[in-house]
């Protein structure tokens, strides 16, 4: 499995590109914005792309859809709690001054326990984790996990916006808790961390603070 992380947008938002190495397939895992980008990071791949996976539907991990999907018609994966959030995206683009280009309706529904694949080969297993959106869900692979906007180094994501659920959060972090602690976390943003890292040094995951926090979007 070869990722490779894009860093985009005004919101500084980790779009990753995943390629199964055997069969050259490919996912994008929230394609946030600047689809030029995405598209280049694509084709030096060399992979073609099979699907779009959404951990959830914020703006800043959904403003590229549109402009990929015009060159790739690949189908979108959500969890179907976070539609309202995704059909909103227009709405809270013009909140906050930025461009966006509203996506197509999604067309896969994910859900808990859901097994998906790469090429048919790399496999991970849909986590459903409320909190900072309703349908926010991880994508848990053997030794890694795209984690949204869950569990970030050292902090966590908001829970003070439309839709989030304080709650509903904590609940999601005793989850990722219980992971194995080599995982490695590719969170929405900053750089990549380990479960294990965070129980040693985020207090909001090893459960010191398991508070309302956020330091990032």
């Amino acid at each position: 499995m070869i990722i490779t992380r894009t860093t985009v947008g005004p919101f500084r938002e980790n779009a990753y590109l995943v390629v199964d190495e055997e069969s050259r397939r490919a996912v994008y895992i929230d394609p946030g914005d600047e689809a030029p980008r995405l598209l280049a990071a694509l084709e030096r791949s060399g992979a073609t792309l099979e699907a779009i996976w959404l951990t959830h539907a914020h703006i800043d991990h959904i403003g590229a859809i549109a402009g990929i999907r015009r060159v790739h018609d690949v189908p979108v994966h959500l969890h179907p709690l976070d539609e309202p959030v995704y059909g909103h995206g227009e709405q809270v683009a013009r909140l906050y001054g930025v461009p966006f280009e509203v996506p197509p309706p999604p067309d896969v529904a994910l859900r808990e326990g859901q097994e998906i694949r790469i090429g048919g080969r790399t496999r991970f297993r849909v986590m459903h984790v409320p909190g900072h959106a309703p349908g926010h869900v991880m994508f848990v692979g053997d030794d890694v996990v795209f984690g949204g906007d869950l569990l970030f180094a050292g902090s966590i994501g908001r829970t003070d916006l439309p839709w989030c659920d304080p709650a509903a959060m904590q609940d999601s972090l005793a989850r990722a808790a219980a992971l194995p602690e080599a995982l490695a976390v590719h969170p929405g943003h900053g750089a990549a961390t380990t479960i294990g890292g965070e129980l040693r040094g985020n207090p909001f995951l090893s459960g010191v603070a398991r508070v309302l926090h956020s330091n990032a979007p």
